[in-house]
């Protein structure tokens, strides 16, 4: 890991975003982190969030369109959505947004699942240097990292979350 210097603490950015969603995100609206970071940070703002937000995980890694390319990560997940999408109001969550190439590939796999009314996305951290146009609605922080450089967020054993900076072909893919 490298240092963290240059970082927002991920713990106040989580509050920060929380802040931004607490009176714009609809009371009912269904939270889906996108493995591994945005579920983690899903679990954390269902219970900062003022309403009833069911929880659903979702692993992107078949949906990517570099699969054929960079194959799949080390740990695949299950996607579990114990609601029906079919017409929710939903809330993508992720940790980092750089490409928009996860938001993407989450996108497709929601609608495998039926059509929501409505998708918003959420991330603790919008990098900038989008390939694709995808624009968050709630974003923690903006910030600026050289492109041969990842952003990852750490969860650390006592749940508490940090953000460190890593080399991009050493961290897990956005």
């Amino acid at each position: 890991m490298a240092p963290t210097s240059g970082l927002p603490d991920a713990e106040a950015t989580l509050a920060a975003l929380a802040e931004r969603m607490r009176s714009a995100v609809a009371i009912d609206a269904k939270l889906v982190g996108i493995f591994s970071g945005g579920a983690w940070l899903a679990d954390r703002l269902a219970q900062l969030l003022p309403g009833d937000h069911p929880i659903g995980y979702i692993d992107v890694s078949f949906y990517r369109d570099d699969y054929a390319t960079k194959g799949l990560r080390a740990k695949v997940e299950t996607t579990a959505l114990p609601f029906d999408i079919v017409g929710a109001r939903v809330v993508l969550v992720d940790d980092v947004l750089y490409t928009g190439r996860s938001v993407r590939a989450a996108i497709n796999e929601l609608f495998d699942y039926g059509r929501p009314e409505s998708i918003e996305l959420a991330v603790l951290i919008d990098r900038g240097g989008r390939e694709l146009p995808i624009e968050a609605t709630y974003v923690g922080a903006r910030v600026a990292v050289a492109r041969d450089l990842s952003i990852v967020l750490n969860r650390h054993p006592d749940a508490r979350l940090e953000l460190t900076v890593e080399a991009a072909g050493s961290a897990p893919r956005e």
